[in-house]
């Protein structure tokens, strides 16, 4: 089979019709028809029926296409790979992180690796922030020398670890009824609008799981997927959330109010690396440097807690 036939598979499959998929393609309708005869030839089956001038995948279509999307995704990688080589060569840094480490955990320890390396040999950056989902796919498919993301999603095929793992911190505005408290219990957090993460989201499921023990549901106000929104809505003081105290450090300095929760609410981070890929120096430097910021942050939230 030719790779142009696989083209124009997929093509026929995203589109529906042999007209879409030549404008997709930028070939001619004959060609896309002469192309999926010739795939239809090898395979020995219909790929698809023709039923009133449409064409509609039959079900051992569908079954390939699960693995054709497997080979463009590695084919997208090579991609990739051949851009940083030629644009960056070899010293370069490449990182996937979730939103909740990587939009302040991340800034601080790429602050101390320019800090601790001269400019002239500071490595090319990458630092690519997305859905864990999305990570996971970055590191499985090599565009990632590592990443971190939340404990949801599967780490099969991967070489993963516990980087982080934290009780969650409850927080809100200045002036908020709740802030006089050093520690706040489930039945407070009934008693306010409540900013929560989306129902899918690992910690949300086992927050809701101890809550219901005490016999207390919440008044969700807004659904996010990301721990900064949950800061941003409670310092305009739309209500309170729970979320990962590393993301909560970050907003502290902005007058957002921390507290801690009386029931353990834990969220995990995970360190995953492709299967059997050896980390360059850099990138061994760099998570070294990233273990050493968590210290940082996790006494920085220490002696924020002990003031209160």
């Amino acid at each position: 089979m030719r790779v142009t036939e696989i083209e124009t598979f997929r093509a026929l499959m995203s589109s529906g019709s042999a007209r879409k998929a030549a404008a997709l393609l930028g070939v001619t309708q004959p060609a896309v028809s002469q192309s999926l005869k010739r795939l239809e030839t090898e395979a020995g089956f219909e790929l698809f029926q023709r039923l009133r001038g449409r064409l509609h995948p039959t079900p051992e279509a569908k079954a390939l296409l699960i693995d054709v999307e497997r080979m463009f995704v590695g084919l997208s990688a090579i991609e990739h790979r051949v851009r940083t080589l030629r644009e960056f060569g070899l010293d370069q840094l490449q990182v996937a992180c979730y939103p909740a480490f990587g939009l302040g955990f991340m800034p601080r320890c790429l602050e101390k690796l320019a800090a601790s390396t001269k400019a002239e040999g500071r490595p090319q950056v990458s630092l690519q922030i997305l859905s864990s989902k999305e990570v996971r796919e970055r590191v499985v498919t090599g565009q990632a020398d590592f990443g971190l993301m939340a404990d949801e999603v599967s780490v099969e095929g991967l070489e993963a670890t516990t980087f982080a793992r934290f009780a969650g911190v409850v927080v809100m505005k200045k002036g908020h009824p709740l802030a006089r408290h050093k520690h706040i219990r489930p039945e407070q957090l009934a008693e306010v609008p409540f900013l929560a993460l989306n129902p899918e989201d690992a910690s949300r499921r086992r927050l809701e799981a101890m809550l219901a023990e005490h016999g207390v549901s919440l008044s969700v106000a807004v659904h996010t997927p990301y721990a900064v929104s949950v800061c941003e809505m409670a310092l305009r003081g739309l209500g309170v959330g729970i979320i990962n105290p590393i993301t909560a450090v970050d907003y502290a300095e902005r007058g957002l109010v921390i507290r801690r929760l009386s029931i353990d609410v834990t969220f995990s981070c995970y360190l995953a690396i492709p299967a059997g890929k050896v980390l360059s120096g850099t990138a061994k430097r760099f998570l070294s440097l990233m273990r050493k910021q968590l210290q940082e942050d996790e006494q920085k939230l220490r002696d924020y807690l002990k003031a209160v």
